[in-house]
């Protein structure tokens, strides 16, 4: 390769972008072939994106009884939308700082697994989110590792007055250890 093909090459790397875009800034749409055409006049422009059709929930893992937020978004955030659940059945989301809310509780016979969460926008539109719902988990004691774990009602039973025959007998020899005479070393000699 010479230096002109190294030069050639280069230039093509550096400026060709630029000459790329330089069409589309000047308000010339450009054909994928390089070729620059003038946009037609008039053309209706596309409509600046609307805000999003959304629908969260949290937390998105619950257990029957518990309640979940509901967060949404429609195109008109101030008119109140339905939500639709077989976890806790039809919700209306109420307009609450530019967005749309709700607090449903989760039926107590709703069985464990993925229900789908539906928004649905006066104006038609929809979005939907799925929430988990799982078994209730009841707190298991701790391994038996030694007292907090192994202590059964029986030992929790004596604690207390365990405690307290303890505190009496030292106080009882506390008093007694008082009472005592006391001896001086050295002064039975004299």
């Amino acid at each position: 390769m010479h230096r002109g093909g190294v030069a050639l090459a280069i230039a093509t790397v550096v400026v060709g972008p630029l000459l790329a875009t330089a069409p589309a800034a000047a308000g010339l749409a450009v054909a994928p072939g390089w070729r620059a055409e003038p946009a037609p006049v008039g053309a209706p422009q596309p409509a600046p994106p609307g805000p999003n059709v959304f629908v969260e929930v949290s937390p998105s893992t619950v257990e029957p009884g518990f309640l979940v937020g509901i967060r949404a978004g429609c195109r008109d955030n101030s008119l109140p939308a339905t939500v639709v659940s077989d976890a806790f059945g039809r919700v209306q989301v109420q307009p609450q700082r530019g967005l749309l809310t709700a607090t449903p509780m989760v039926r107590e016979r709703t069985r464990p697994g993925n229900y789908r969460i539906k928004l649905e926008c006066r104006d038609g539109e929809t979005a939907s989110t799925m929430l988990q719902v799982v078994k209730a988990v009841k707190p298991s004691r701790g391994p038996a590792t030694g007292f907090g774990g192994s202590a059964g009602d029986f030992t929790g039973g004596l604690l207390l007055p365990g405690g307290v025959a303890v505190t009496v007998a030292g106080l009882v020899l506390a008093v007694r250890a008082a009472r005592r005479p006391r001896t001086v070393r050295g002064a039975a000699g004299r």
